[in-house]
């Protein structure tokens, strides 16, 4: 038997929906399998309430805070109550300066330039006969 389109579409908007706050975790560096496994939970208590509306008592503050919580804690805070060391140890390090002043050469010294091309000679002038 086939789940009615409606619920088709229930549940795809509550997976699109849980998607939200699980990129926030991995903002904060949780690992896959923990985002995986909070976004199935999350989901899966949303379609409980919109399926049955009876356990909404219980089941709507527990969906505000599991959803809300990952807003309301920078991933910084996520980190320290996981006791995770920081993302970054440190001051970035950079890759040595590179170095893009020209060379301090003279046209005339300079292998490929033709004698006829340097700026400071002047050309040679023939008498005419």
């Amino acid at each position: 038997m086939l789940a009615p389109p409606w619920l088709l579409a229930i549940g795809l908007v509550i997976g699109l929906l849980v998607l939200i706050p699980a990129r926030r975790l991995q903002a904060a560096g949780l690992s896959s399998g923990a985002i995986g496994l909070y976004a199935l939970l999350l989901w899966a208590l949303a379609m409980l309430v919109a399926i049955r509306p009876g356990a909404t008592r219980l089941l709507i503050p527990l969906l505000l805070v599991a959803a809300l919580a990952p807003f309301l804690a920078s991933p910084d805070t996520i980190r320290r109550v996981l006791r995770r060391p920081p993302a970054t140890p440190g001051p970035p390090i950079r890759p040595p300066m590179k170095n893009v002043t020209p060379p301090d050469e003279r046209p005339d010294e300079r292998p490929d330039v033709r004698p006829d091309e340097r700026p400071d000679e002047r050309p040679d002038v023939r008498p005419e006969p």
